[in-house]
């Protein structure tokens, strides 16, 4: 199985007014294991960033100035992606902005969206730890990931502190497929055993029947008369005990 970690940084949080992708980090991995290659870019986004993105990535427009526009990045960073599922942190945001980088670029019939199977750790995350604060520095404290280097958010960075972050958060699922990783994440399946072997019983001796009896006896006369157990269906209390 192969799977794209993505992470993105964008001049601002709204791809509806317009924000753009300026930075595009992508981590690959097979059977669960990081290979090593990878996508990087810094992009052009031909628009002011917000005050806000600047803020946490420290990306500005002159360091973007004679970086390359989406476009010219598109099919290159297509053919690395391929048909591998995406695994990305609230990832209808990445994809959102992706795919309208795409369709901006006249490459609307390669959406991801829809395309390529997209799985979200900060959804598996609420999954896991409901109720916690589960964006990427918690869950890297929390999963004993070390994040020590990120000062500033950057795709590439990020998309790194995910690889461990997802394996962390899955860690075990491969175990269910005992031995195959393939299908590592699809065996998150509950699986049921039935025993079908009849219950051994064990029967009251003559000697355990007689204590019975003695404290049924003591009990009734305890209780005035009151001992259920001596007035059960049947009037044998000590034959129904013997037979359970």
């Amino acid at each position: 199985m192969r799977q794209i970690i993505l992470d993105t940084e964008t001049t601002g949080l709204e791809v509806q007014r317009g924000h753009r992708v300026i930075e595009i980090g992508c981590v690959e991995l097979v059977q669960r294991r990081v290979t090593g290659r990878r996508f990087h870019r810094y992009l052009n986004p031909e628009r002011a960033i917000d005050e806000g993105a600047r803020a946490v990535t420290g990306i500005s427009e002159e360091f973007l100035r004679d970086k390359p526009k989406f476009a010219d990045v598109a099919d290159e960073f297509l053919a690395f992606v391929g048909d591998a599922e995406i695994v990305a942190h609230n990832a209808s945001f990445d994809i959102g902005f992706l795919d309208a980088e795409l369709e901006r670029a006249g490459r609307a019939a390669d959406r991801l969206g829809g395309r390529v199977p997209v799985l979200d750790t900060l959804a598996l995350a609420r999954e896991k730890f409901p109720g916690q604060r589960n964006g990427l520095d918690a869950l890297c404290k929390r999963l004993g990931v070390d994040n020590s280097h990120r000062e500033l958010h950057g795709a590439l960075l990020d998309a790194n502190l995910l690889a461990e972050v997802y394996l962390a958060l899955t860690a075990g699922q491969a175990a269910l497929g005992f031995g195959d990783e393939t299908e590592a994440r699809d065996a998150v399946v509950v699986r049921e055993f039935q025993v079908r072997v009849r219950p051994r019983v064990f029967r009251a001796t003559a000697a355990e029947v007689a204590l019975h009896e003695k404290r049924l006896a003591r009990i009734d006369e305890a209780s005035r008369g009151a001992c259920v157990w001596l007035r059960m269906e049947g009037g044998d209390a000590v034959a129904a005990q013997a037979e359970n």
